[in-house]
C-alpha cells in the first residue's frame, strides 16, 4: 500500500507515475470523496464536542435542583445526528480504504518503461544452449515415455493441471528441493522456515494478494469448529497459499522489529496452489502451469536503504541453482507495465526449453520496498530517529521445483529418451547417473 500521506498530497503526481504501468488513477473521484470526508470528520468533531458540552449542563442543572428535560432531548438529538454522521464517515471511509488498497506500488525509477512483456529488457544471458543431433522431445513424451509420468492418473485422482511422479522422476523432484535448500541456507545465509500452508485473509491482504487476486486463490469453504476456550476467528477466511512469499512475509506483520535483526532472510519449501483463473488455454499440455507446484522461496526484510542492494543479491541467490545445474538461462529486468501488482522492480530468471525453442520463466524477483510493509504494519525502529518506519520487503523462487525439474528433462535428454543426472544432483543421487 502506497503511504497515505504522500498520495493524498500528491495525487496527479501519483497518478502520472501508476500511468507508466497501465493503472489510470481517477483523480477525481478521490478528490471528492477526500473532500466530503473532510467536510463529515469535522462535522462529526464537532457533534462530539457540542454533545460533552451540552451533557456538561445537564449535571450543573441536577445540581442546582433545576429541570434538566429541555437540555436531555437536545443530548438526544445530538446523538442521533451524531451517531448519523460517524455512519456516513466510516461508509466513506471504507470506500476510500477500498481505492487506496487497489492502487498498485509505483515503479521503481530503475524499472524500464513499457506497456508489456514485449518492453522487457535482457539483463545477461548465462550458458550455452544445447545442440541435439537428433530429433527433441517435451518433458511429457520424455517422462511418459521412460514410466515415470503419469499425467492421466492425476486426471483420474483430481483433475486437469495436476500431476503423478513414479520412481526415479519423484526422487529427482525431492532431491531439487534439498539441493536447493542447501545451497540457500549453507552458501547465502537463509535460514530454513517451515510454514503453514493454510492463511488467513489477512496474511493475503498484507502482501498484496487480496483483494485484487483472490479468484486465483483456493479458498476453503469449511474449517475446524470453534473449541470452547479457544480465540475466536470471525471475520476470518482461510485460503491455501498460493506462495510462500505470504505466511513467510506475514511473520513480521504488526511487529515492530529492531535495527540489529535485520536483514531477516528466511527459506521455505512448500507446495503452491493456485486456480490459475484467466489461464485457460496457456500451457495445457504438461507440468510447465499447475494448480499444484513445488517452491522454494526466498524472503528478505531490509532496512529501507538495502533493499535495491537485495533485490539484486537475491537474484544472484536464484540464479546459482541454474548455474550449479548447469541450465543455460537469461535474467530479464520487466517493464513497468508488466511488473506485478505490489512490486516496484521485478527480475525474472527465464530457463531455455528445447522443446519450445524459447527461455521461460522459473523465477520472479522483486524489490516492493515498503508496499507490503504498510499493508501488514510491519515496521523497525530507526535508531537515527527513534520512532518506528516501515521495512522493505524482497522476495523470488528459488527455484520454482517443477520448472527446474522440466528443464532438467529437456536438456539432459539423451537420444534413446533417457535423462542425465546432471552433476550436481548426483550426490543427492547414489548410483544414480541416468533416467532410463
Amino acid at each position: 500500500m502506497l503511504e497515505l500521506k504522500y498520495v493524498r498530497a500528491n495525487l496527479q503526481e501519483v497518478a502520472d507515475k501508476l500511468k507508466t504501468r497501465g493503472f489510470i488513477l481517477d483523480v477525481e473521484q478521490i478528490e471528492q470523496l477526500e473532500v466530503r470526508r473532510k467536510q463529515i470528520q469535522v462535522r462529526t468533531q464537532e457533534l462530539q464536542n457540542n454533545r460533552k458540552l451540552v451533557s456538561k449542563k445537564i449535571g450543573e442543572l441536577k445540581k442546582k435542583g433545576e429541570d434538566a428535560q429541555e437540555v436531555m432531548k437536545q443530548v438526544s438529538s445530538l446523538g442521533d445526528e451524531l451517531k448519523q454522521s460517524e455512519s456516513e464517515l466510516e461508509e466513506l471511509q471504507n470506500k476510500l480504504h477500498t481505492i487506496y488498497a487497489s492502487i498498485p506500488n509505483i515503479p521503481s525509477t530503475s524499472s524500464p518503461i513499457g506497456k508489456n512483456e514485449n518492453d522487457n529488457i535482457e539483463v545477461r544471458v548465462s550458458g550455452k544452449i544445447p545442440k541435439f543431433d537428433f530429433e527433441i522431445k517435451d518433458h511429457v513424451d520424455l517422462g511418459t515415455q521412460l514410466g515415470l509420468l503419469d499425467l492421466e492418473a492425476a486426471v483420474k485422482l483430481t483433475g486437469s493441471r495436476f500431476s503423478v511422479f513414479h520412481g526415479k522422476l519423484a526422487q529427482l523432484h525431492r532431491v531439487l528441493i534439498q539441493y536447493m535448500l542447501d545451497i540457500h541456507t549453507r552458501s547465502h545465509g537463509y535460514i530454513e522456515t517451515y510454514v503453514p500452508y493454510i492463511v488467513n485473509n489477512e496474511s493475503l491482504f498484507g502482501t498484496g494478494q487480496l483483494p485484487k487476486f483472490e479468484e486465483d486463490l483456493f479458498k476453503l469453504e469449511h474449517h475446524s469448529e470453534q473449541k470452547e476456550g479457544q480465540q475466536a476467528n470471525q471475520g476470518k477466511s482461510y485460503y491455501l497459499i498460493p506462495t510462500a512469499e505470504v505466511p513467510l512475509t506475514n511473520l513480521v506483520r504488526d511487529e515492530i522489529v529492531d535495527a540489529k535483526q535485520l536483514p531477516i532472510k528466511r527459506v521455505a519449501h512448500t507446495p503452491c496452489f493456485r486456480s490459475e483463473a484467466g489461464s485457460y488455454g496457456k500451457d495445457t499440455k504438461g507440468i510447465i502451469r499447475q494448480h499444484q507446484f513445488e517452491k522454494v522461496e526466498l524472503v528478505q526484510i531490509v532496512e529501507p536503504q538495502q533493499s535495491e542492494q537485495a533485490l539484486e543479491d537475491l537474484t544472484k541467490h536464484a540464479e546459482a541453482i541454474l548455474l550449479g545445474l548447469n541450465l543455460p538461462y537469461r535474467v530479464v529486468a520487466l517493464c513497468t507495465g508488466d511488473i506485478g501488482f505490489g512490486a516496484s522492480k521485478t527480475y525474472d530468471l527465464e530457463v531455455w526449453l528445447p522443446s519450445q525453442n524459447c527461455y521461460r520463466e522459473i523465477s520472479s524477483c522483486s524489490n516492493f520496498e515498503a508496499f507490503q510493509a504498510r499493508r501488514m504494519q510491519a515496521r523497525w525502529r530507526n535508531p537515527e530517529t527513534g520512532k518506528p518506519e516501515p521495512v522493505h520487503t524482497v522476495n523470488g523462487s528459488g527455484l520454482a521445483v517443477g520448472r527446474t525439474l522440466v528443464a532438467i528433462m529437456e536438456n539432459y535428454q539423451q537420444a534413446d529418451g533417457s535423462i542425465r543426472i546432471p552433476d550436481a544432483l548426483k550426490p543427492y543421487m547414489p548410483g544414480v547417473e541416468i533416467l532410463k
